[in-house]
């Protein structure tokens, strides 16, 4: 099975930048968006083959959202952490036969830290709603998670060491999270390579000189280890601030 993860910054921007062309490139089983920026009924995708559609957009136009794009069909969706709600948009989970997948955009920190309390407890809610799912099958997430985890995550962690995605209390909570019983699966199959970013600034010539941060992931359960086959991160994809990343595993679905 491959999944893909992309943070589109904009869907209807990005179908203009060749979204399709990827979509049909990459052939996906499962296609996870982050970042839509839709309200419904401002886009139709058209898309070929039969997929199953899941969109949670946000209250406030213009911003978050997310969706997910299927072949194959969830026993359950839904939307938010506590409750079937999500006003940002930020999170849609299905569930499988053998395991949940969940897509998240985490909420940014801003780059004046304003909102990095939010954010803090926004993520110990978040690590205690998958360790539920996770206890009872096998959890997939997938997303941008505002994050570069080790300075081997960005390209200039020195200069970097308190802003907003590489803030100590940040970074302590995705290690936090992968304690919990998850496995970054790009680090899995690639433990210290450099260079491996997923998003860049649109200042110019920040991409092509690969000033970058890994902050878009696939994390699984540690459980599912012996089903990964790969992971990885098309950086030659453009169309987006960020690049999509994919994850290829031998689950089943029925």
């Amino acid at each position: 099975m491959k999944l893909v993860s992309w943070n589109v910054n904009g869907l209807r921007a990005c179908v203009n930048k060749g979204f399709y062309d990827y979509f049909k490139e990459t052939e996906a089983d499962i296609f996870c968006i982050q970042e839509t920026k839709l309200q419904e009924g401002q886009i139709s995708l058209d898309l070929d083959g039969e997929y199953f559609q899941f969109w949670n957009y946000a209250e406030k136009k213009g911003y978050s959202g997310t969706a997910i794009i299927t072949k194959l069909k969830p026993l359950s969706a839904w939307y938010g952490l506590e409750e079937d709600y999500e006003p940002e948009g930020r999170i849609i989970t299905l569930e499988f036969d053998s395991f949940y997948l969940v897509t998240v955009y985490t909420p940014n920190a801003k780059r004046d830290l304003s909102r990095l309390e939010y954010r803090l407890e926004w993520e110990d809610r978040f690590r205690s709603y998958l360790q539920q799912l996770d206890s009872r099958k096998p959890v997939i997430v997938c997303g941008d998670l505002n994050v570069a985890h080790r300075e081997i995550d960005l390209k200039n962690p020195k200069s970097n060491q308190n802003n907003s995605g590489f803030t100590p209390e940040e970074r302590e909570k995705m290690t936090r999270l992968l304690d919990a019983g998850f496995i970054d699966s790009f680090r899995y199959f690639y433990p210290e390579q450099r260079d491996a970013y997923t998003w860049w600034s649109y200042m110019p010539k920040v991409r092509e000189r690969n000033i970058g941060w890994r902050i878009d992931y696939f994390l699984v359960s540690s459980r599912l280890d012996s089903s990964l086959m790969d992971a990885g991160i098309d950086c030659h994809i453009t169309g987006s601030d960020h690049c999509p990343v994919f994850l290829k595993i031998a689950v089943k679905n029925g």
